[in-house]
C-alpha cells in the first residue's frame, strides 16, 4: 500500500467503475465515430486542395443558425443526463422532466435544419452545386437522421419513464439511450466548427 493511502473501511469495497448502459451500445457508438471521423479525414483533404471554394462557401452558411443547433443539442444532451442522474437518486418525477426538455430542444435542432436547408434550396443551392455543399448537405443530412433516430429514443424512454420504469436500480435502458443521445451530440461538436467556422 502506498505512502499515505488510507486503507478501505472494513466492509467496504471500491467502486466499481463500467461504461453506462448497454455494451453493445458502445460497440456501435465507436464504429459511428470511426465512421464520421473517416468522413471528417476526408473533408479536410478535400478542403486543402480548394481552400478558397470551401471558404467562400462557408461564408454562405448561416452562422447564427449553425449556434442555435449547437446550443440546442448540448442543452438536450445536458437534460438527459440530468434525467439519468434523477433515475440514480429515486427523483422519478425529475427523469420524465428532463427528458421531455431534451426532447424539446432535439425538436427545436430539427426545425432549425430545416429552416436552413429551405433557404439553402429556395437559392438554388443543392447537394451539386460544389464540393463543399456535397460534403455539407452529406454530413449534415447523416447527422440529422442521428438526431431523429435519437429523438425516437428519447420518446420511448419519456414514455417508459412516466410509467415509472426507470428507477436507481434499473437505469441500464435510460444510460443507453443517453449514451447514444450524447454521441450525437459530440458529432455536431465536430461538425459545427469544420463546416462553419474552419477557416
Amino acid at each position: 500500500m502506498a505512502v499515505g493511502t488510507a486503507p478501505p473501511a472494513v466492509g467496504t469495497s471500491p467502486i466499481a467503475r463500467h461504461l453506462p448502459g448497454d455494451k453493445d451500445v458502445w460497440v456501435f457508438i465507436i464504429a459511428e465515430l470511426l465512421m464520421f471521423g473517416v468522413f471528417f479525414a476526408i473533408y479536410i483533404v478535400n478542403r486543402f486542395f480548394e481552400v478558397e471554394m470551401f471558404n467562400a462557401s462557408q461564408l454562405t452558411l448561416n452562422r447564427n443558425l449553425g449556434v442555435a443547433n449547437t446550443f440546442f443539442l448540448v442543452t438536450s444532451s445536458w437534460a438527459v443526463a440530468l434525467s439519468v442522474h434523477a433515475a440514480r437518486r429515486n427523483r422519478r418525477s425529475k427523469i420524465s422532466l428532463y427528458l421531455g426538455v431534451g426532447i424539446t430542444l432535439s425538436f427545436a435542432f430539427m426545425l432549425v435544419k430545416y429552416v436552413e436547408y429551405s433557404a439553402k434550396f429556395n437559392a438554388g443551392v443543392t447537394m451539386t452545386t460544389n464540393t463543399f455543399y456535397t460534403f455539407y448537405f452529406c454530413l449534415t443530412m447523416i447527422h440529422l437522421l442521428h438526431v431523429i433516430g435519437g429523438t425516437i429514443i428519447l420518446i420511448v424512454m419519456w414514455m417508459k419513464a412516466k410509467e415509472g420504469v426507470y428507477h436507481a436500480r434499473n437505469t441500464k435502458g435510460l444510460e443507453t439511450g443517453a449514451s447514444y443521445w450524447h454521441m450525437v451530440d459530440l458529432l455536431w461538436i465536430f461538425l459545427f466548427p469544420l463546416l462553419y467556422l474552419l477557416r
